[in-house]
């Protein structure tokens, strides 16, 4: 088949069209061209375009930003790499007629979505504005929240979700429920496939608060986000209880008492730089390894305050986060829940240049001492990091389980086999230090070997035992007190002699339960050189539908 290429040239001596004679005609038709006035096609997607940015139009972006908050729009600029933001669905409107919602439509229906990227790598984010019905959810508004979280879940890439609504559009009825059911699922769903994370930086009540519920973390912004099921009217008029809205869901209310919220921030652009860091120490996907990020700070690196840091005295406390950080890369902890059960540290790290979970006990707080709060707040972080692959390094330093009524009518023995569950559970590589008590059961449940801990460490201030030796010889050794002519002298012989052979970690090790008793100063070595050998590891467990975790 052959190609009637025509003659640019004006007769056959014409010099021929070059690189930059080529360069000066483009630009002479493009010149050209601009003078002209654009296709009438062409400027009706101008003004849609422009439409759409506007959202609920000037005034109600004024408000936004006088009520502090940034629009759903400037949300997203600040959260993606510049540039990388795709929308999908800008020109999606609701599909309700009455009320005279016919006459009240809005391009994109009261949320942006789309895809970009954070640091070089995909996400799928959708960010509610609420300058349009008070960012209410719709029907359509639900499935354009539910095609992003659809493409997420076939392309292996975390979710985002900006979270500014008054819930569910009262205009639509059972639509705008169905809607929010179709969200649910879809955070299901992706639940341990895609990470998820919810910024709630507005208005979050009723049946809209379950889908960042269902969500890996949440962040919430001061001063201007709250999360409830029933807000202050309803709670007046039904229990006669007068709160605010604040002290009802704020984000110090949730971040320290309620244990929802995971992190809080001053404002949206802190929250958003979170989110950032958050995803930083996250794979795309379950089948992923978290990213890898050089450190300048030498692996092999010894701590020499380590070998005094932790008190010889079983009863002084000590801060556990000077411990972790003396050791991690950069002395960096990106803690988890700060505020919250605040007698366990959890966070993310990285030692060598790998990403870490940290989960410690904090003698500065109740002993250090596992809770209801505890328990639950530490087993859904080592879930977390076991559905992400990973790696958990257990800082351990416990005197039991908290004693009480309170702790008994509350549920803890269930909520205690939460944490015992999910260290059991877990398959990512563990590594666990003894730093000075693990006394009775909550020994058993911190991530120690007969739960399949791969590398068991120990300091030579280590403890491990049914309990602390004081109480121990009280029970063992009554009788003998008792009946001795100096009881107090007796007693305390019995003590010495309890510490000698049960309160350190050398029977344990004798035993193969703690593999090495170590110098503390090369603990950041000991970590690195097990977490390397383990990258590699495979495990896995029976094959089940799913567990049946106590909860």
């Amino acid at each position: 088949m052959s190609y009637n290429i025509p003659n640019l040239s004006r007769n056959a001596n014409a010099r021929p069209l070059g690189p930059d004679r080529g360069l000066r005609y483009r630009r002479a038709t493009m010149s050209a061209s601009a003078t002209r006035p654009p296709p009438p096609q062409i400027a009706r997607l101008d003004a849609m375009n422009e439409q759409a940015a506007l959202g609920g139009g000037k005034d109600r972006i004024q408000k936004q930003h006088e009520a502090g908050k940034l629009t759903a729009r400037e949300r997203i600029d600040l959260l993606l790499d510049p540039g990388s933001f795709m929308e999908i669905g800008r020109f999606v409107v609701h599909r309700a007629t009455d009320f005279g919602m016919a006459d009240q439509k809005v391009l994109g229906d009261g949320v942006v979505t789309g895809h970009g990227t954070v640091d070089g790598r995909k996400v799928f984010v959708f960010a509610q504005d609420f300058t349009v019905f008070g960012g209410s959810l719709s029907g359509a508004y639900a499935q354009k929240i539910c095609k992003v979280m659809d493409l997420a879940m076939k392309v292996g890439a975390p979710v985002i979700g900006l979270n500014d609504s008054g819930g569910a559009r009262i205009q639509e009825g059972v639509e705008s429920l169905a809607g929010y059911a179709d969200i649910f699922l879809r955070n299901t769903l992706a639940s341990g496939v895609v990470p998820q994370i919810s910024l709630v930086m507005g208005p979050c009540a009723g049946g809209a608060v379950y889908s960042p519920a269902i969500t890996d973390f949440i962040l919430m912004v001061e001063g201007t986000s709250y999360m409830f099921i029933t807000g202050p009217d309803v709670i007046k008029a039904v229990t006669h209880e007068e709160v605010t809205k604040e002290d009802l869901g704020g984000a110090h209310t949730h971040a320290s008492k309620s244990g929802v919220s995971h992190l809080t921030a001053p404002d949206d652009k802190t929250s958003i730089a979170q989110a950032r860091e958050l995803l930083s120490f996250m794979p795309s996907n379950n089948h992923e390894d978290p990213p890898f990020v050089p450190s300048n700070d030498p692996a092999d690196r010894e701590v020499p305050e380590l070998d005094t840091m932790i008190p010889v005295e079983s009863n002084k406390p000590y801060d556990v986060k000077d411990v972790v950080r003396a050791v991690v890369d950069g002395q960096h902890l990106f803690e988890i829940q700060p505020d919250y059960a605040s007698n366990i540290v959890v966070g993310f790290a990285r030692i060598g240049g790998r990403a870490i979970g940290v989960v410690a006990n904090q003698p500065q707080v109740l002993a250090g001492v596992l809770d209801i709060d505890a328990s639950m707040k530490a087993a859904r972080f080592v879930r977390f990091c076991d559905c992400f692959n990973i790696p958990l390094v257990t800082f351990v330093d416990v005197p039991g389980f908290l004693p009480g009524t309170d702790q008994e009518y509350g549920g803890i023995i269930k909520h205690g086999a939460k944490l015992l569950f999910a260290f059991a559970e877990a398959t990512v590589p563990k590594v666990t230090v003894i730093l000075r008590k693990a006394y009775g059961g909550a020994y058993d449940v911190m991530a120690s070997k007969h739960i399949r801990a791969d590398v068991n460490f120990a300091f030579p201030t280590a403890e491990i035992a049914v309990m602390g030796s004081d109480g121990a010889v009280n029970i063992v050794r009554r009788k003998e007190i008792a009946e001795a002519k100096d009881p107090e002298k007796t007693r305390a012989e019995f003590v010495a002699d309890y510490k000698d052979k049960f309160a350190n970690p050398y029977k344990a090790a004798e035993l193969g339960f703690v593999d090495e008793v170590i110098y503390p100063r090369t603990l950041r070595q000991r970590l690195h050189r097990s977490l390397e050998v383990l990258k590699d590891k495979r495990d896995s467990n029976p094959p089940k539908k799913h567990t049946n975790i106590p909860l």
